[in-house]
């Protein structure tokens, strides 16, 4: 490695390069017994194991203890290592402010405790540099990472990972580990969407990202828990819960330029509408089924003492047929915003007369062959009629949304 180490920045002296090739930011707030020893372990490591020119800048976001002095005077005494001070607290914002003001062709950050093992710096960044991906994270929930923490930790971050997965379609696998970087020019653009300044900045730069469709590299890390964290886990906890639904509410709702930010990291769609793929959709449009069927005999057991067979059923049908229109539009064939959203739920109401034809039909021939027949009996009837009518809806909502714009596929994250 020594070798390799050398050639780098004897090719990067020749070029007369000044800017780092890597800037590592390790935010820090209140860190004064850490951060001595855990810069100077870094910049050794940077100075004898990578081959990159690297930078180390220190964070300090509005610390009340020694911890702006010592940064200073780590500033002072290493090479290589600046102090930038803010004053408001919020590991995101201090990520924010740096990476964007950074001149080096990459950005990552690491804690300073540096739980994570410095060996996997090199695979984290080496994709970045060489241009195959835009946004590299370390994760300590593959099968090859080691990791050294309580259960009540693993519980919490897979928890937490799970709910991603279902509630955003997030496919990257811990959001939290705080061991990422990103290209310069591809953080400038995404940054500026990036509302949350504290714990949640993470997991809201991922989700744009994908959402983008930019390629995530993961790495899988060494990693062990600081028993020392001073990490509130009820109140970030409360607060990633809130994140999740805000971000969730700007994607459903369009607030966030996604297609925008694919026209300007370059990232639009191989072939302009390639839906969603058809087993992603039938698993979504499954769940979707699911919820509206109970909703839907929910509502009719509740409305057939008081209005009737007939009269229950039309109106628990159409409450949950514009629920499942606009959950399927959403969740299972990814479209965005208001536009074309009247004419979607106009068609998704001729489905609906469909499935209504089908349900009424059935029930007009079961009181017709069996007038005495049980509420229980006929909700059977009208799960198997519904079970028909699901599978028209869902290849009549194929041919509704086939021209819609859609989020990225599985296909098209890089």
């Amino acid at each position: 490695m020594t070798d390799t180490v050398t050639a780098v920045r004897a090719a990067e002296s020749a070029g007369a390069v000044t800017a780092p090739v890597v800037d590592v930011v390790v935010p820090v707030y209140n860190e004064e017994h850490d951060l001595g020893p855990g810069v100077a372990r870094l910049r050794e490591f940077l100075d004898e194991h990578f081959p990159f020119s690297a930078r180390i800048t220190i964070a300090d976001n509005a610390s009340t203890d020694n911890t702006p002095l010592i940064a200073d005077h780590l500033a002072r005494e290493l090479r290589g290592v600046r102090a930038v001070h803010l004053d408001r607290k919020g590991r995101g914002r201090a990520l924010r402010e740096v990476w964007l003001a950074s001149d080096a062709r990459v950005v990552a950050y690491m804690d300073v405790d540096l739980s994570t093992d410095l060996n996997a710096l090199l695979p984290l960044v080496a994709p970045l540099v060489s241009g195959h991906s835009e946004v590299a994270i370390g994760t300590r929930l593959s099968a090859a990472s080691r990791v050294v923490r309580g259960p009540k930790r693993e519980f919490i971050s897979r928890g937490y990972n799970l709910i991603l997965r279902t509630s955003l379609r997030a496919r990257f696998s811990d959001a939290q580990c705080g061991f990422k970087a990103m290209r310069t020019e591809v953080a400038r653009a995404v940054l500026p969407l990036v509302q949350d300044g504290e714990w949640f900045f993470d997991t809201e730069l991922l989700v744009i990202a994908e959402r983008a469709g930019l390629r995530i590299h993961e790495v899988p890390v060494d990693w062990i828990d600081d028993p020392d964290s001073r990490v509130d886990i009820v109140d970030t906890a409360r607060k990633d819960l809130l994140g999740i639904w805000r971000i969730g509410r700007a994607l459903a709702t369009g607030r966030l330029p996604i297609d925008d930010l694919r026209a300007a990291v370059g990232r639009e769609p191989l072939v302009d509408g390639v839906p969603l793929g058809m087993v992603g959709q039938l698993v979504r449009f499954g769940i979707v089924g699911v919820l509206s069927t109970l909703a839907y005999l929910v509502l009719y057991v509740l409305l057939q003492a008081v209005t009737g067979a007939q009269a229950a059923n039309f109106l628990a049908l159409l409450v949950t047929a514009v629920g499942n229109t606009a959950a399927n539009r959403a969740f299972t064939f990814g479209v965005r915003g208001g536009d074309r959203a009247v004419s979607h739920h106009f068609q998704g109401l001729l489905i609906f007369g469909l499935g209504l034809l089908l349900t009424s039909g059935s029930l007009f021939a079961l009181h017709r062959w069996a007038p005495g027949a049980s509420v229980r009996l006929e909700l059977l009837v009208l799960v198997a009629a519904n079970l028909l009518a699901t599978l028209l809806r869902f290849v009549g909502l194929r041919w509704v949304f086939r021209d819609a714009p859609a989020a990225p596929s599985e296909g098209s994250v890089r």
